[in-house]
């Protein structure tokens, strides 16, 4: 396995401090300092969002302070990650606790998904990420 270079592990640094970060529950300001003035993430179609969606870094952050109210809980475990250069692939396995109810489960459950992420990292900031997410129905 080959030793990731120091611009490589500063980028994966960056990216899981950012996930970390979610998990406590960090809404807008906390996640602020992680993502580059013209971030933009680009969500693929999955069950929450059958038509996908990208948003700027304003509408994340907005998301991320009203995250708050729909998910509590949430824990990112990371299967594997994978670098090159600025380039971070981090694929894990997502839940929380949903605080309301959605069309596919009722507050109090517990949603999960499979995601794999590719976020660019440049000057110490994740200037974007492109997910994948495949979230799991209870039954």
């Amino acid at each position: 396995m080959a030793e990731l270079t120091s611009s490589e592990s500063a980028a994966l640094g960056c990216v899981l401090d950012f996930i970390r970060t979610l998990e406590a529950g960090g809404g807008g300001q906390a996640i602020r300092r992680f993502l580059s003035e013209d971030f933009r993430l680009d969500e693929a179609p999955h069950l929450l969002a059958p038509e996908g969606s990208t948003r700027t870094r304003a509408q994340v952050l907005a998301g991320a302070d009203q995250s708050g109210e729909v998910v509590a809980n949430q824990k990112f475990e990371v299967r594997r990650t994978t670098c090159e250069g600025g380039r971070v692939v981090l694929e894990a396995d997502w839940s929380a606790t949903v605080l309301m109810n959605l069309k596919y489960w009722d507050a109090g459950e517990t949603i999960r998904a499979r995601t794999s992420s590719v976020f660019e990292v440049r000057q110490g900031l994740i200037v974007s990420q492109d997910s994948y997410d495949c979230y799991y129905l209870n039954s």
